[in-house]
């Protein structure tokens, strides 16, 4: 079972389920799932392989879908399913193959499409910090400065850093292995009916134009929106307006 970080009280709606990205974690989310929480009890899993949840050998999107149907079950059966980038098509797997589970979903700026943006250089840079050595995360962010300069990019890489066990809260090597399963999209039969958002950051080009008929194939009832002034870490660039979103959607009648 993954870990789960629970916010709110139990009520008579399903829950909120959200789903990290690549190199993420449940932390990652806690201040959105705070606000969202006022209303909903809200469901933040760490995805295997990332954060405290168990490393597995596989990180195919069925698989992890699974993981969620899995964490579903165990909080009443019915969800309301939010995920961003790899969270965003495992959610999307999880609609598909287990659509008794999802109420509503919003996929956050990604498309069931394959990808080009491998993630390797981040999983290369990560391996290059020398663990043995380091005493505080800022030892850590100045080794990662040499190989990854964006000053966000390394703090959200960071975030996965156990400094005191000196290790990274992350399966790089099965990560590196499933790279290519991890930006391309499963071939899955049927479609989901429910109520879906594809959500993006107008500043992103991880969803185009041309990416909504294989969308439609598969969420027939999909509609479209974009944050303005947000890139592809939309809910960290407009957290305000994208927790705006999420609960319009999802307290929509």
């Amino acid at each position: 079972m993954l870990t789960v970080q629970t916010y709110g009280e139990e009520s008579s709606h399903p829950p909120i389920l959200i789903a990290h990205g690549l190199f993420g974690s449940a932390r990652n989310w806690g201040v959105i799932a705070k606000r969202l929480s006022e209303v909903r009890r809200v469901l933040v899993v760490d995805m295997r392989n990332h954060g405290d949840s168990p490393w597995m050998e596989a990180h195919s999107y069925p698989d992890l879908a699974n993981d969620l149907a899995e964490v579903i079950a165990a909080h009443g059966g019915t969800a309301d399913v939010m995920g961003h980038s790899m969270g965003g098509k495992a959610a999307m797997v999880l609609a598909l193959t287990h659509p008794e589970a999802v109420r509503r979903l919003v996929v956050a700026d990604i498309a069931p499409v394959a990808y080009g943006h491998t993630q390797q250089h981040l999983i290369d840079a990560m391996r290059k910090v020398d663990l043995s050595v380091i005493e505080s995360r800022r030892d850590a962010d100045t080794q990662l400065a040499r190989h990854v300069t964006t000053d966000g990019v390394r703090a959200f890489l960071l975030q996965s850093l156990d400094v005191k066990a000196r290790k990274w809260r992350l399966n790089l090597d099965v990560l590196e292995k499933d790279m290519e399963l991890i930006l391309s999209f499963p071939q899955v039969q049927g479609t989901f009916d429910g109520p879906t958002l594809f959500l993006t950051g107008a500043e992103s080009d991880y969803v185009r134009h041309e990416d909504r008929p294989a969308i439609k194939a598969l969420f027939p009832n999909a509609k479209f929106a974009k944050i303005p002034g947000a890139g592809h870490w939309l809910h960290a660039d407009k957290p305000r307006e994208f927790e705006a979103s999420l609960r319009a959607f999802f307290t929509a009648t």
